[in-house]
């Protein structure tokens, strides 16, 4: 006689526990619940977080692509390279120990040489052109085959790099003999070495000290940087000369993107791509003229330099350097030269 109370209420409790299930398998509109949960993308980058860049367009895209998912997309930020040094980000995306990262493709020296070429003096006289360019020769294909281990999302330049010293103003080349110059890339090292200087590689994060410690005489940077690193506190001489622009870039593990399903893939791709390269180049080039106008205020020495190619003084380093750098990418086997023009023409359409 009690076996039948027992047995009702088991009955009762499975079939609860069996609505329960349904529900949560099947939503009103036919779609799993499973597709509807957070996916969270952890983004790491080298830059501050009170930077240009984080606040104006990575928090921003973050925020964006968020929305566009209704919440199924989530970008968490590690600025300030919270979990992959600066020189490993590409690689740390590639393996999957982050998710998205963003590197300055002079970090790692020979590891994306065609990309480099667009970073020789002469192509970009704008962070705008020089993303502009950038993100171009990866449409048409040119640079394609360097990015193939991960998803790239899009590639930023930025402004065109100026040296900035602590205790010596550098007019012509014969004043960088014997200064120790801080060289964001092998591009910018050749000419820095083509100078007379000795180039030091260093990553971003760690200028300020080394500057502050003597370490450097100075360094290479495009001016926005300059306050974002706040190395506006150290330096007191500019030398405005465009002699190179960083290549940079923002690229996600292949294997994460290709778990997505197809609309968030769709929400990704249409927040990436020229759009992205676009917004960060008018982000860095209004920055550049505030902190060119922030170093006047302050007091700061500066010489103007606009066009080292034809400056009897710069132009025979800058060739030097450029000829260089065309000759270590040859020897690869790799077909410089070829590049070397497709940039140039995309230079020309981008300019501004």
């Amino acid at each position: 006689m009690k076996l039948a109370p027992l047995f009702s209420i088991g009955a009762l409790a499975a079939a609860s526990l069996l609505g329960c299930s349904n529900q949560s398998a099947d939503t009103t509109d036919g779609s799993s619940a499973t597709s509807q949960e957070t996916t969270v993308l952890r983004f790491s980058h080298f830059w501050p977080a009170t930077s240009s860049i984080s606040t104006e367009v990575f928090e921003p895209w973050a925020k964006k692509i968020e929305a566009d998912s209704d919440g199924r997309l989530k970008i968490e930020l590690y600025p300030s390279a919270g979990l992959a040094k600066a020189d490993v980000t590409y690689e740390s995306a590639a393996k999957g120990t982050i998710d998205i990262g963003s590197q300055a493709h002079g970090y790692t020296n020979g590891r994306f040489p065609l990309t480099q070429i667009t970073e020789l003096p002469g192509l970009s006289n704008s962070a705008s052109q020089m993303g502009c360019m950038l993100q171009t020769l990866y449409d048409d294909g040119t640079l394609v085959s360097e990015y193939e281990d991960t998803h790239l999302l899009f590639m930023y330049g930025g402004g065109p790099g100026a040296l900035h010293t602590t205790d010596k103003l550098i007019r012509t080349p014969a004043d960088m003999k014997g200064m120790r110059i801080r060289r964001p890339s092998a591009v910018a090292g050749d000419i820095i070495e083509s100078a007379g200087a000795s180039p030091v590689g260093l990553p971003a994060n760690d200028m300020y000290t080394s500057l502050q410690r003597g370490v450097v005489d100075g360094l290479s940077f495009p001016w926005e940087a300059v306050t974002a690193f706040k190395i506006d506190e150290i330096t007191k001489y500019h030398t405005n000369i465009p002699f190179y622009s960083s290549a940079l870039m923002v690229t996600m593990n292949k294997d994460k993107y290709d778990t997505l399903p197809d609309d968030l893939k769709k929400v990704l791709d249409e927040n990436s791509g020229m759009a992205l390269a676009s917004k960060v180049g008018e982000v860095f080039d209004k920055h550049d003229q505030m902190a060119i106008q922030a170093a006047k205020d302050k007091g700061d020495e500066i010489i103007e330099i606009p066009d080292p190619l034809s400056d009897p003084d710069w132009k025979g380093p800058l060739e030097k350097g450029t000829q260089k750098y065309l000759s270590d990418v040859k020897a690869l086997g790799l077909d410089a030269d070829g590049v070397y023009e497709k940039a140039k023409a995309a230079s020309a359409a981008c300019k501004v």
